[in-house]
């Protein structure tokens, strides 16, 4: 089974959450499901990043289509500590029906479910069992799935789009009769 992180991996705080990842999740993970693998996909690895090499870590650097390896998950993690920026790589995951484990910090401003649509985990012995445990349990993880695509539908360009035009008419049709024609001038 294939675990991964997706991010670029030229930016500090994702160099971090993978080093710490290699360093302090993925033996106990590998204790307990010793045929997965891990899989760091994104630009520009740093020589850090680089270093994580190994027969159960792999290290893409830039690919052609980063949603043709999130196919490939099994689950996605995001051991973010450190960081600011969006967190789009969860609704991302998400969005290809995929379970997602993350920190608190990977999921912060998002509008995540804890236990329904994703799992949180913050010491590295919990965030291993949560891996190890979706590995080990298909029901379970495809239970997450369906409740990740399902929150990652309500951010979806069409469904955006359908409440965007909502609020809008709702915004005209408040306005006053006289406020919306306004005549064209002509010159």
């Amino acid at each position: 089974p294939l675990v991964m992180f997706v991010g670029a991996m030229d930016w500090e705080p994702n160099v971090d959450a993978v080093e710490h990842f290699c360093r302090e999740i993925w033996p106990l993970v590998q204790a307990g499901a010793p045929a997965a693998r891990f899989r760091i996909v994104g630009r520009n690895p740093d020589r850090r990043v680089r270093r994580l090499i190994s027969s159960s870590v792999e290290v893409t650097g830039l690919v052609p289509s980063v949603l043709d390896h999130l196919r490939q998950a099994a689950v996605v993690v995001v051991p973010l500590r450190i960081g600011g920026g969006t967190r789009l790589k969860i609704y991302e995951a998400m969005a290809v029906g995929k379970a997602v484990i993350s920190t608190s910090v990977g999921a912060e401003g998002l509008d995540v479910h804890p236990g329904h649509d994703v799992i949180l985990a913050d010491d590295p012995g919990a965030f291993a069992r949560a891996i190890v445990m979706l590995l080990g349990d298909l029901d379970l993880r495809r239970r997450y799935e369906l409740a990740a695509a399902e929150l990652a539908a309500q951010y979806d360009w069409s469904a955006i789009g359908d409440r965007f035009a909502e609020v809008l008419g709702t915004l005209v049709g408040a306005l006053p009769s006289a406020a919306r024609y306004v005549p064209a001038i002509e010159a």
